[in-house]
């Protein structure tokens, strides 16, 4: 585990880590956080392949993390005014290939973001992809970005019911 990094699960149950709260800057009542990484299984995309995946998830990743959550209608940072991709290439993650893009997102209040979608073969369920969704403050009070790389770098897979890692 990180240093500042807490343990945790995603809300589809997958293993997930997290850096400190502080109140959301587009709506105080709820919570934000400087880091986050959440796995989960990769359902119903239209793309098989990790690489179609991770392009076809970060979209979505980064409305749910900086934009509107569909669920909630919650603007944590206002919503979102642009983007621009940052990086995006084959990972070797888990024993297998991935592929993951990275995107900065510009936000209408608080600090901007950046955000990572990941994707790779599952090791532990034949046929099945994983997703992991990355998203860091772009400020000082975050985590470094090196820790993105990290924390992809330690990814393995547990011991279970075979849908987490």
């Amino acid at each position: 585990m990180l240093t500042g990094w807490q343990a945790g699960r995603s809300s589809s149950g997958g293993a997930g880590v997290t850096t400190s709260r502080y109140p959301c800057p587009g709506d105080p009542s709820t919570e934000c956080v400087r880091g986050g990484a959440f796995s989960r299984t990769a359902q119903g995309y239209k793309a098989t392949s990790a690489k179609g995946i991770a392009k076809e998830d970060i979209a979505q990743n980064a409305e749910e993390s900086y934009g509107t959550d569909g669920d909630s209608d919650r603007k944590a940072y206002g919503g979102i005014t642009s983007h621009k991709e940052l990086k995006e290439s084959t990972v070797e993650v888990a024993g297998g290939k991935g592929y993951l893009v990275r995107w900065k997102v510009v936000t209408k209040k608080g600090d901007d973001g950046i955000v990572q979608s990941l994707a790779f073969p599952s090791p532990t369920v034949p046929n099945t992809m994983v997703v992991v969704r990355f998203g860091f403050d772009q400020s000082d009070k975050a985590p470094p970005l090196s820790d993105m790389d990290k924390i992809v770098k330690g990814i393995e897979a547990l011991a279970g019911d075979g849908r987490s890692v």
